[in-house]
């Protein structure tokens, strides 16, 4: 498996539970055998994380995001969440969550390894998978992706962006408001982050508030039932072949009491998108002038899916077509972490999804090489 965060934990807890034990780490070879094989007759797994420690994508969050604005974390399976203080950082918490979890379940995570790729060994659609490293390769039966988003943040072009003598960041480099005081701050986006960074920016420098599409937002209270049909919709997306979109493009903003504050101030006042950027502003829809010092794009994410690349899995829509978890053209792949999964909401669900797939394939494949090779 390839990633530690939410949805890797899910399937790393999953596999244990089916039975699955950990296979050999770096240490000891990276080359230990796989599920099943002659050497080791076991099904093994190992989980490959990039990071230097335990949390995922949360352990690079803005210290400002508490546990009080994060959106709701589902507990991870099997042990309950700790008790929640809701005045600390959500990076701290989960971090800490994360790491606490991997302990006490013993969960066979090797770091910090990057996968540089996964491959087919052979042309057997039943054969085994090359994932190479700057550690060695691993050989394995079956691959649970989870590397989620956050490593490939998605900047939109603009004309004359590069003439900008301002700041431009993503969301994925902010740190703190602090650093803007005293400049004129331009959000842009749409979504969870950029509303709370402008309620945060907005009180200590003036902000303005740019998305292409006039934003949703849903008075009533999202429930389970409304999580359910709002990754129900985003799967039906990523079946077709579709690039996924996100959650939040189908459930809208929440509002909660911060965020109508926020409104009250007049911080959510949104306008369309300017139409360029200048060296000292940018260029308004209407065609006005609006000087500025930064420009935050908190314009999400993309899958982090390139190590992929060499099975290839994308389509002639430009996604990669799904059934479940499951890659549709190449059984041997799960995908958690990825459009319907790739929030809080999808991500535990996925993970058992994902074994479970795996676990069938595996008895599939066992009982026809059985049938082929009755005395082996």
């Amino acid at each position: 498996m390839i990633g530690a965060g939410q949805a890797g934990l899910s399937a790393a807890y999953h596999l244990q539970r089916r039975g699955f034990v950990a296979a050999g780490t770096a240490s000891a070879g990276p080359e230990a055998a796989g599920p099943g094989t002659a050497a080791d007759p076991a099904r093994t797994y190992i989980v490959l994380d990039a990071e230097d420690g335990p949390g995922g994508a949360w352990r690079h969050r803005w210290k400002s995001l508490l546990m009080a604005t994060v959106n709701s974390i589902s507990d991870l399976p099997g042990i309950a969440q700790p008790a929640v203080d809701p005045a600390e950082a959500s990076s701290s918490f989960l971090t800490r969550y994360f790491g606490g979890y991997e302990h006490e379940l013993g969960l066979a995570i090797e770091r910090p390894v990057k996968v540089h790729s996964v491959r087919r060994e052979d042309e057997e659609p039943a054969g085994r998978l090359r994932i190479t490293t700057p550690l060695g390769a691993w050989s394995a039966r079956a691959v649970i992706n989870a590397t989620g988003t956050w490593t490939r943040p998605f900047w939109p072009i603009y004309p004359g962006q590069s003439s900008f003598r301002g700041r431009q960041l993503h969301v994925a480099d902010y740190v703190s408001a602090e650093e803007f005081r005293g400049r004129h701050v331009l959000v842009v986006g749409g979504g969870i982050s950029a509303v709370g960074l402008l309620d945060e920016i907005s009180r200590v420098t003036t902000t303005t508030w740019f998305t292409r599409r006039e934003p949703v937002w849903r008075d009533a209270a999202f429930d389970r039932q409304a999580g359910h049909d709002a990754v129900a919709l985003v799967e039906e997306r990523v079946r077709q072949g579709l690039p996924p979109q996100s959650v939040v493009s189908v459930t809208g903003l929440i509002w909660t009491p911060v965020l109508r504050a926020a409104a009250a101030r007049g911080v959510l006042e949104r306008h369309p998108m300017f139409t360029a950027i200048e060296p000292d502003g940018v260029r308004m829809a209407d065609g006005s002038f609006l000087p500025a010092g930064v420009i935050l794009w908190a314009t999400g994410f993309r899958a982090e899916l390139e190590h992929l690349a060499p099975l290839h899995l994308r389509g002639p829509g430009g996604g990669i077509a799904m059934d479940g978890t499951q890659v549709a053209a190449e059984p041997r792949v799960h995908l958690v972490g990825y459009g319907p999964s790739s929030s809080t909401i999808g991500a535990n669900r996925a993970g058992r999804a994902a074994v479970t797939g795996i676990v069938r394939m595996l008895a599939e494949q066992d009982k026809l090489a059985t049938a082929l090779n009755p005395q082996a």
